[in-house]
């Protein structure tokens, strides 16, 4: 997690015009800037009266034959004047800046300017034990660390419906999209309560930035308490999550003050390592995951330009491909119920154990994160001699017309698994 000793963030002032973007990852967001930096308005005043003087002006054949061709440039480049060449420059540089890294070859060539600081493993560091990087700090700091000027830090109120709505606003424009601009999550209000108050919750660990002059909540980082089994140890950590920036500001390195305040909060709290997932390769995975997508309504998929038809296949052909049986195929399957909590915590024990990386719940947890909540989350039991759970998180729209579950958790000690991850 982020050292305390670290500088918090450059003492700039920044503005949020309504009317600037940038990109998702906030790499080129200099260009915008430095477009509407441009003195474009003056510069042209500046050649007109030129043209005027030299009207007035007799000069040689030469001389005019030299201006004319300097007239000529202008009318053909007449927001890149010569003199103001560093504006380009600078254009191309922003327009090579590295992206985010996708695959390990990837990262291996990446220059990590945040992730270099902290404590955590270099790609290339071949790890052989596990337990702490650094030893637990005794002296913390008291103090929040400095944002730029213009902003200020402000602990959420989750159980405040303004606020969450707020909340809700920030993510839903300016969170998790796919590289092509198209589909962002679209987490509801209740869905973020629900994941952002599991037992044990801490509202300091709701961490906002906002905009000092009209209060507009700008980014924000979450914390979770969680317990995390590392082979036979268990450790109190926290998963951090929902962490998001303005799409306006990500140039200005207010990620890494985000990341830095929460680990101060958290090691304020006796906590000193945390997890987290990313879609991109940063340093140093210790697991991943893959999934697959399962189309229920193809034609929509196609329509929305989620999906795309496969080669020799038309769109009726697909929605056969993809069709549902009429009926359920797994006998006893019906919603968790409350009495379930202690045999589904103890097949989610024994299924866990088989894992050297995996979280530890107890009733407490299980209770929380698997009883079905409308909209939120669906869990199902197979009510047999041996029970069995398949979970799935709702209530996570992509774009405006699509609704999609993720199916997390499929849990069984018998040989139901096969038909259980089957749709129907």
């Amino acid at each position: 997690m982020a050292e305390d000793s670290e500088s918090a963030a450059s003492q700039q002032s920044l503005e949020l015009d309504d009317q600037d973007t940038c990109g998702i990852d906030g790499d080129n967001e200099e260009e915008n800037e430095l477009m509407q930096g441009s003195p474009g308005v003056d510069l042209g005043a500046k050649r007109k009266k030129k043209k005027q003087k030299r009207k007035k002006e007799k000069p040689s054949s030469g001389g005019a034959k030299s201006d004319s061709a300097s007239d000529s440039q202008e009318i053909k480049n007449p927001g890149l004047p010569i003199h103001n060449m560093q504006y380009f420059q600078r254009a191309m540089e922003l327009l090579s800046c590295q992206g985010p890294a996708r695959s390990v070859d990837e990262a291996a060539k990446h220059k990590y300017q945040f992730w270099d600081t902290q404590p955590v493993p270099k790609l290339n560091e071949v790890v052989t034990t596990h337990g702490p990087i650094e030893a637990d700090k005794e002296n913390i700091r008291q103090e929040p660390y400095s944002l730029p000027q213009g902003f200020m830090w402000d602990t959420l109120d989750l159980g405040n419906a303004d606020v969450l709505k707020e909340l809700y606003t920030l993510l839903n424009e300016n969170y998790v999209e796919d590289d092509y601009n198209m589909f962002r999550f679209d987490y509801s209000p209740g869905f973020l309560r629900w994941a952002l108050r599991p037992p044990g919750w801490l509202p300091q660990w709701h961490c906002g930035v906002r905009v000092s002059s009209n209060r507009k909540l700008v980014g924000f980082i979450s914390a979770v308490p969680a317990d995390i089994r590392i082979c036979d140890t268990i450790k109190k950590m926290v998963e951090i999550n929902f962490l998001c920036v303005h799409m306006k500001l990500r140039s200005k390195r207010v990620a890494p003050v985000l990341i830095r305040e929460i680990t101060r909060r958290v090691n304020l709290e006796g906590v000193f390592q945390a997890v987290y997932t990313a879609g991109v390769v940063l340093p140093k995975p210790v697991s991943t995951c893959r999934y697959w997508h399962r189309s229920l309504n193809p034609r929509k998929l196609v329509e929305v330009k989620f999906s795309h038809l496969s080669r020799n296949m038309t769109l009726q052909r697909t929605m056969k491909f993809y069709r549902l049986p009429d009926s359920i195929r797994t006998a006893g399957l019906r919603p968790m119920e409350r009495r379930d909590v202690p045999q589904v915590t103890e097949l989610l024990q024994k299924y866990l154990r088989g894992f050297q990386l995996a979280p530890s719940m107890g009733e407490e947890e299980v209770a929380h994160w698997f009883l079905p909540q409308e909209n939120i989350i669906d869990t199902y039991v197979v009510e047999t001699e041996i029970c069995s759970i398949t979970s799935t998180t709702g209530n996570v729209p992509l774009w405006t017309l699509r609704r999609s579950a993720a199916c997390s958790w499929n849990v069984t000690d018998s040989s139901l698994l096969a038909v259980l991850t089957a749709v129907g």
